[in-house]
């Protein structure tokens, strides 16, 4: 399983530990990455995610998994991620033409 956020993308970063004699070392930055269950309320089930603690803020500031993956960017997004887009939309557009 790869260190990367599935819904931002954000990975590993690479840097230097910078000594105050100013010696520089190879380093990692990881991102914070935590395994979280999200609810789709148009799917109605549970998903289980690896995501990073900013994507967290940001579902929640959106307003849900649903709000968050409609808006987000299909590149930035894992392939599962992608996937579940991609249904959370098609049952959208569903739910839509039986209303019309």
């Amino acid at each position: 399983m790869s260190r990367s956020c599935e819904l931002t993308g954000k990975g590993v970063q690479s840097g230097n530990n910078v000594s105050h004699a100013n010696n520089k070392t190879k380093r990692k930055f990881l991102p914070n990455l935590c395994q979280v269950t999200l609810i789709s309320d148009v799917l109605g089930q549970r998903y289980r995610l690896r995501v990073s603690a900013a994507a967290l803020r940001s579902v929640e500031h959106r307003g849900g998994l649903d709000a968050f993956l409609i808006k987000a960017d299909e590149v930035e997004l894992s392939m599962r991620a992608r996937l579940l887009r991609r249904q959370i939309v098609k049952k959208t557009a569903e739910a839509v033409a039986v209303a019309a």
